[in-house]
């Protein structure tokens, strides 16, 4: 039986954890909910992400601008992707979509591999983020405190950006009916354009800041994009506040039933995902004829 302070410390684990999932989820979410794309490229632009940001730091030695700069990396990546290869995608069939999509991960990871080699690559720490903190009983890594405000910062600007602007408000429109908003002589395609590059911003984002926590390597995002999916599953299709509760759900779950026992974790987090597929198919907060 763990102590608490090994419970409470999981705890924070899998805060930190969740909120990853959640920025990846809800990239993905929008994406699949407006343009209706399966996008299976999503975990290998998480290690793109997470790559650009040790290529950043050794060219700029700022953290911050590595950010940035990984951001403009990631969102040329989007558009590009979106306007090569996506667009030509969505009226095909979802078999077509996951089997190029797929594709397009692969190749992503195998670049990564004959660039960067296979061995694992390091990103440090930021300064501001060195050492560890006290919290009551408990200490606790600094930086990974500080990646759970980050994360719940970026989150929210997501929030306001979908709910309190009027190209979210297109984008929830296009969730709920692409048709509909292309009739109302809204250009549909511009939207998408702009749907799928946030998207994939978003998963870039979190490959940067996951980056100083763990060895950075092309398959680093080969788990992030099954349990993001499961996490889609959890909260709703389409649905952003789903993939905020989802993450956090995914990631505690993850995290507490490791200080246990870790050969169970992901167990028990598939069991969830089929207790809700029975009880609920439309996600805790998705909509009826959206699963």
């Amino acid at each position: 039986m763990p102590s608490t302070a090994a419970l409470v410390s999981q705890a924070f684990n899998g805060l930190a954890l969740g909120s990853l999932l959640a920025l990846v989820a809800s990239g993905l979410t929008i994406i699949l909910g407006t343009l209706g794309v399966l996008n299976f490229a999503h975990g290998a632009l998480f290690a793109v992400g997470a790559y650009t940001a040790f290529v950043m730091m050794q060219a700029t030695h700022s953290f911050v601008l590595a950010l940035l700069g990984g951001c403009a990396i990631m969102l040329i990546i989007g558009f590009a992707m979106e306007r090569l290869v996506i667009r030509h995608f969505y009226a095909r069939p979802d078999e077509d979509q996951i089997l190029v999509t797929y594709g397009i991960g692969i190749v992503l990871v195998e670049a990564l591999r004959a660039y960067f080699g296979g061995n694992s690559q390091r990103v440090p720490v930021p300064s501001w983020g060195i050492g560890a903190t006290k919290l009551g009983f408990m200490v606790y890594p600094t930086y990974r405190l500080q990646l759970i405000g980050i994360v719940a910062a970026l989150l929210a600007g997501l929030y306001l950006v979908l709910y309190r602007t009027s190209v979210g408000l297109v984008v929830r429109a296009g969730i709920e009916n692409a048709g509909m908003v292309g009739i109302l002589g809204i250009d549909v395609r511009r939207t998408f354009l702009f749907v799928f590059a946030v998207g994939i911003v978003a998963v870039g984002l979190a490959g940067m800041l996951y980056a100083p926590v763990v060895a950075v390597t092309p398959d680093m995002g080969a788990s992030f994009m099954v349990q993001s999916f499961v996490v889609i599953v959890l909260g709703g299709l389409g649905s952003f506040p789903g993939a905020v509760i989802g993450g956090l759900i995914a990631g505690e779950i993850i995290s507490l039933t490791s200080a246990f026992d870790s050969a169970y974790s992901e167990v028990m987090l598939y069991g969830l995902m089929a207790l809700v597929l029975v009880a609920r198919p439309q996600g805790l907060f998705g909509t009826e004829g959206r699963v």
